[in-house]
């Protein structure tokens, strides 16, 4: 593996490492029981938050390492980022509809409407494209004839 691709592969595991994070931070699957101190609830509704980061994190990773799978690689991470702007839209309408009922600056309506989170994900599905070109692309030139590789 060159050094640009391992490049493109560290960045790929950090985007994916940071939105882990974020989504751990935003949706805690275990929380305080307000009703029992000491006590803690599980909400197994935000496990599937916790999902896609942890898929995109683990084995879309583990499938960019490869010439053979990183098509299977830039596939699911596509549909991770699709999933993930949609679903997070929707939080943030959600959570915009909570801001409504108040007044509130423009930074709070900026940082409650995901934006950035948006952001990350598709930044996150632009390493995967270029590292996936990166594979395509020495795949085109080790089928080059000796005669026509570039020099």
């Amino acid at each position: 593996m060159n050094a640009e691709r391992r490049a493109l592969l560290t960045a790929l595991f950090l985007l994916a490492l940071a939105a882990s994070a974020l989504h751990l931070a935003a949706h805690p699957m275990l929380v305080p029981d307000k009703a029992h101190p000491g006590a803690t609830l599980f909400r197994g509704s935000f496990v599937s938050a916790a999902l896609l980061p942890l898929v995109d994190l683990v084995l879309v990773t583990w499938l960019f390492t490869s010439r053979r799978t990183a098509a299977l690689g830039y596939l699911i991470n596509g549909l991770i980022v699709i999933y993930g702007s949609v679903l997070m839209g929707h939080f943030a309408i959600v959570s915009l509809t909570d801001l409504a009922t108040k007044p509130a600056t423009f930074v709070e309506y900026f940082f409650k409407s995901m934006s950035l989170d948006i952001a990350i994900a598709w930044a996150d599905f632009f390493v995967g494209k270029a590292l996936y070109e990166s594979w395509r692309s020495s795949e085109a030139t080790s089928r080059l004839a000796p005669s026509d590789a570039p020099r």
